[in-house]
Parts: structure tokens; C-alpha cells; sequence
């Protein structure tokens, strides 16, 4: 246990880190292609018609849905607290998708596979997402009293 963090597990999280970053390897080795969650989501639902094969992208995502399922099949639901309303939740949604494409790609693309090739790019927008993640919970809970 952490301190100052009751429910961690280090464990499962480094067990998580090293699937996510064979599965990364494996498609970057096998199909050359990055596995950016928000590109393969745009393939798959026929915004973007460039990057991985289409049937590729929609396994991808299928994949996601599917290992979602399996872990709350074998573990139960996971607990998920949420902001103190359903539009703060919608309009955080419509806010990351339209920076996802703005800043073309996203945690996953830039965070995981950008980062581990020292993409100058990758490693810009990875600071930025972790400044605006800060400085937006502070700022929510400064301010709105979002997540106190």
C-alpha cells in the first residue's frame, strides 16, 4: 500500500504499463502503424480515412471494448467517480476529442508510442496534456468546486 494512496495497486499498474507497451510494440513492428487510441477510433467509425486498415482499426477498438469487458467479468465493475454533472463530463469529452485532432493524436499515440521514439512532437504534447490535466483540476477545484 501507498501512502496517501489506500486503493493502489503498483502491481496491476506495472503489469498494465508493460501489456500496453507490448501491444504498442507489436503493432509499430508488425504493421508499422502507431496505436493511438483516438486515431484508431477515427479509422474505425469512418471520420478519418488514413492509417491503419480499416478492419485493423476496428479490431483495435473492438479489442478495447472487449479487454473492458472481460476485466469487469473477472473483477467486477470498477467504481468511477464523475464530475458533479453530466454536462462537465460531455463538454470534458468534446474537449478532448477536438484537441485529439487538433494536436493529431492523442494520449496513447503521443504519451506511449510518440514518447518511447523521442518524437520531439510527442514529447511537447505529452507535457501539455499532463500541464492541462493539472491546471485544470486545480483550477476546477479552486474555482468550481468541482472534484472537493
Amino acid at each position: 500500500m501507498l501512502s496517501g494512496f489506500p486503493d493502489a495497486a503498483p502491481l496491476e499498474g506495472l503489469l498494465g504499463g508493460l501489456l500496453i507497451g507490448l501491444a504498442a510494440a507489436i503493432m509499430l513492428l508488425g504493421l508499422g502503424r502507431i496505436a493511438g487510441v483516438s486515431g484508431m477510433a477515427a479509422r474505425a467509425t469512418g471520420i478519418s480515412n488514413s492509417g491503419a486498415p480499416w478492419p485493423v482499426a476496428v479490431l483495435f477498438v473492438g479489442g478495447l471494448v472487449l479487454g473492458a469487458a472481460v476485466f469487469t467479468g473477472l473483477n467486477g465493475p470498477i467504481v468511477a467517480t464523475y464530475p458533479p454533472s453530466y454536462s462537465w463530463l460531455v463538454a470534458g469529452g468534446l474537449i478532448v476529442g477536438f484537441g485529439t485532432r487538433m494536436g493529431s493524436g492523442c494520449t496513447s499515440g503521443h504519451g506511449v508510442c510518440g514518447m518511447s521514439r523521442l518524437s520531439p512532437r510527442s514529447l511537447l504534447a505529452t507535457v501539455t496534456f499532463i500541464g492541462s490535466g493539472m491546471a485544470t483540476v486545480a483550477i476546477s477545484n479552486a474555482v468550481l468546486g468541482a472534484w472537493s
